[in-house]
């Protein structure tokens, strides 16, 4: 059920009291003018959360990219969590996971002919972005993980709210995990429910629009987790298109595995969960671990399945086993829009791109698509199940 992984450390209190205090101080002063939010011509998308751990920032900003990246140029923005570089980096083909992060690594492998660039200081990378001779023509720049960072001002802000962990049951750092009150989801011109399980009827949805209690100029929506089928991540084994008779150990480093968890033990034989904390370096004595614990399944039919962001780190760890190494598969992750709600949200995402986008590109596709018999369909994310 909803807000079901929320714990609240009630000895912490006095301690989210004081932060409370630091954080309201610094939101003031953004709301007095006296520290400055500023706004850029070219269209920005913010998408970020206010609380500590994945809402599915990723696999989102993942969706905007399909939606927009076929017909405009777009660049993503990150601060590049745990590199190990700093300042202003534009990926290209020799970059490493080193210099950028995780994140924005999954998405340039992913996402060869988009730009994708971290900086701390985000006014700082934009700028680099609009005037430098390689990004100058962007048409769209995605901002990963900012809701925080309030020296900017996009045109949206999309803030993310996992359905486990809802703002409005949750409290501040350290006895909760809110990085902000839940006032500041006001901030928001999206607000996306997400990691909803499918089974959700039509009573849940409106319990959940009141409890959220959003004002007029704010748009709702909710999203669950779409898996494709897992491809293998060394080796040449065929995508494991059915796993109803397979022992899995999922083995994940990111910050709330519960849904996906929940969602894949319908689907194959017993699945033991390999838990560590999000972005974790996998080090010699995690490897040891998973090649014990592989090795310790039962013989027959196995696997062992991995998130996107997790394979990225272990590409390049050795001593994993060979048996492991044959066995091991990456499951991607998509998100899908719930209560049709897919075809609103691409509108209002297409059209303030049309609207700003300074080189115009889409306000000619659009007179374009008028001429054609007005007709307005667009392509959708498609993906692949584990049984077809």
């Amino acid at each position: 059920m909803e807000g079901d992984f929320i714990k609240i450390n009630k000895w912490l209190r006095p301690l989210s009291f004081l932060y409370g205090i630091g954080v309201g101080i610094r939101n003031q002063l953004f709301e007095l003018n006296i520290l400055k939010s500023r706004s850029f011509t070219t269209p920005v998308i913010s998408v970020g959360n206010i609380t500590v751990g994945g809402t599915g920032k990723t696999p989102h900003v993942e969706y905007l990219i399909r939606l927009l990246s076929k017909e405009v140029k777009v660049a993503v923005l990150s601060r590049g969590y745990k590199r190990k570089t700093h300042g202003y980096i534009l990926a290209d083909e020799s970059t490493t996971m080193r210099d950028i992060g995780d994140e924005p690594y999954q998405m340039k492998r992913k996402f060869p002919d988009i730009e994708v660039a971290v900086d701390a200081k985000r006014c700082r990378g934009i700028e680099h972005i609009i005037h430098d001779e390689k990004t100058k023509d962007t048409d769209v720049i995605l901002l990963d993980d900012a809701y925080q960072h309030r020296y900017v001002k996009p045109g949206i802000n999309i803030l993310l709210v996992d359905y486990h962990r809802l703002i409005m049951y949750d409290e501040l750092l350290p006895s909760g995990r809110l990085r902000e009150p839940v006032e500041s989801k006001n901030r928001a011109d999206i607000v996306i429910v997400t990691k909803c399980p499918a089974s959700l009827n039509p009573i849940d949805y409106r319990v959940l629009t009141k409890a959220m209690n959003l004002f007029a100029y704010q748009s709702l929506y909710f999203t669950s987790l779409r898996y494709g089928t897992p491809y293998p991540l060394f080796g040449s084994k065929a995508p494991a298109t059915d796993l109803r008779y397979t022992d899995v150990l999922l083995l994940t480093g990111i910050a709330s595995p519960e849904q996906m968890i929940t969602d894949l033990q319908p689907l194959v034989r017993s699945l033991t969960p390999m838990t560590f904390p999000d972005h974790h370096a996998f080090r010699t004595r995690d490897v040891e671990k998973i090649n014990t614990a592989f090795a310790a399944m039962p013989q027959g039919e196995k696997a062992i399945i991995t998130t996107e962001k997790d394979a990225e780190r272990l590409r390049g760890v050795d001593g994993l086993s060979e048996e492991v190494r044959e066995n091991i598969f990456v499951l991607p992750v998509e998100v899908a829009f719930m209560l049709d709600g897919e075809e609103q949200f691409n509108d209002k995402i297409i059209s303030y791109v049309r609207k700003n986008s300074r080189n115009s590109i889409l306000v000619k596709r659009k007179d374009d698509n008028k001429s054609k018999n007005g007709d307005n369909s667009r392509n959708r994310t498609r993906t692949i199940s584990f049984r077809d």
